[in-house]
This record gives C-alpha cells, structure tokens and sequence, in this order.
C-alpha cells in the first residue's frame, strides 16, 4: 500500500473522503480507501522509528545470498501473516551478532503489521529505560512519564537491542515488569538482541586453543535482563538465531 504525502489531495475523492459508485444500475457512496491510506500513515509516523531505519523493509532486506539469512526473512514474514491470532505465541525474539540484519528484519515486520492496521512502537532498549528512570524526576517532560505505560500498553512493541545496559536491581525489575505485562495480556513484542543464550546453541564459554591467549566469556541474555524476564521472553516469543554471516555494516 503506497501511503500518500501530507496535504495531497486524493484523485479519487477529491478529499471528500467518499466516492460515486454504481452497481446493477444504482447510484451509491462509499468511503474512499485514502482515508485508510491516510491512519496508515499516521501511524508509520507515530510509530517513532528512527531514520537510520526508514528503507528497511522485507523487500530491502540483503540476504547476501546466503540460504539460512532468506529462511529467517520468511521466517519473520510468516509471523507477520500470522499475527496475532494465527500464532502459537504472540512475540518474535531476534538473536545474533551486531550487523546480522536483526534490527531491519524487526523493522520490516513492524512496518508490514503498522500496513495491516496494527499500532506499533519502536524502542530503543537503553533510550527506553533512560526514559523510565528519568519519569521519577518531577521536573521530566509528559513523554518520560508515559514512556513506562507506552511499554506496557502499546498494541506493539518493538524492544531494540535488549540488554544493552548494566544490570542493576531496578533494571532487572523494570524489565520483568514490561515483559510479564506484555505476556499476560498477550501483546505482541518484537525485541533483538545481540547477547548470547545457551538455549539457542550459543556457546557463553570460548576456550581458546592458543596456550597464551586467553578465553572469551560472552555475556549472556540473563545475566542482563534476569532469568525472569528471560524466562517470560521465552514464553511469549518465537526466538530466531541469526547465522554467523559476520557485520554487513563493516563490510560496507
């Protein structure tokens, strides 16, 4: 669906918002489809995704012709179809190294289900809980003080780069509470991730084969975001492993 410019004036109605048509000799209106046209792109706009993102779409989306990258995509395309209610679980969990596709595959599903009529928001984790912290000021702004209630209530969520942030007491709790707020009511949430979680065969401890080299202890999705938050992701999520195609941003 091709969303039309601010003020453009549609062709078919005229801006009236209705339309002449004729069927088995009767004349008739009926509500011209550039109004849908018109929510669709309001919502796209209030949607807050970021312009680094504006051309990420399934049809932009460079598998680099790799065979496991074009599963995933349709992979990602057929939660779209399904969602919600063709679903077994409501959340799509992406998994992988920095520069896989992560973000612009849950970009593109957040765009095709905006498309669809649904109302989505994009979150950048850390933004999100800066947010949140900053709420408890009594000097913030409204949008900091909504942005605790945006996460539990928007009918979509997208959660980018989970996990990127210390973990502290409150973190943990915030987190869970966001999750399990969203599970319990069956609200989709979209989240990436870049931490690894033995569950999907990611390997937390590298012993290196070098004697002088050290070995690699990679942080994992619970030791950031706790195991109940974890857990409920878990639930709530089909989770997908990104393959190991190394960052596509440093081969540009």
């Amino acid at each position: 669906m091709m969303v039309g410019m601010p003020g453009q004036v549609c062709q078919k109605c005229g801006g009236s918002g209705w339309i002449v048509v004729e069927r088995d000799g009767l004349s008739g209106a009926e509500r011209c489809d550039c109004g849908q046209e018109e929510r669709t792109r309001r919502l796209v706009e209030n949607a807050g995704i970021p312009p680094l993102y504006r051309d990420s779409y399934f049809e932009t989306f460079h598998d680099r012709g790799d065979r496991q990258l074009l599963e995933l995509k349709n992979t990602v395309m057929k939660y779209v179809e399904g969602y919600p209610f063709a679903l077994p679980k409501p959340g799509l969990l992406l998994i992988g190294e920095p520069g896989t596709g992560k973000t612009h595959l849950a970009v593109a599903a957040l765009r095709a289900l905006i498309m669809k009529g649904h109302e989505g928001s994009f979150c950048d984790y850390q933004n999100l809980l800066d947010r949140i912290r900053a709420s408890y000021d009594s000097n913030s702004g409204s949008s900091d003080r909504e942005a605790y209630r945006s996460a539990l209530e928007a009918d979509l969520l997208l959660l980018d780069d989970l996990g990127a942030h210390r973990v502290t007491n409150w973190v943990e709790d915030t987190v869970t509470a966001i999750v399990t707020s969203r599970c319990n009511n069956k609200k989709g949430l979209i989240a990436t991730t870049n931490l690894s979680d033995p569950e999907v065969g990611d390997r937390i401890f590298e012993r290196s084969t070098s004697l002088s080299a050290k070995s690699d202890w990679k942080v994992s999705l619970v030791e950031r975001i706790g195991s109940r938050a974890r857990s409920r992701l878990f639930e709530m999520c089909r989770v997908v492993r990104m393959p190991p195609v190394g960052d596509y941003r440093m081969r540009k």
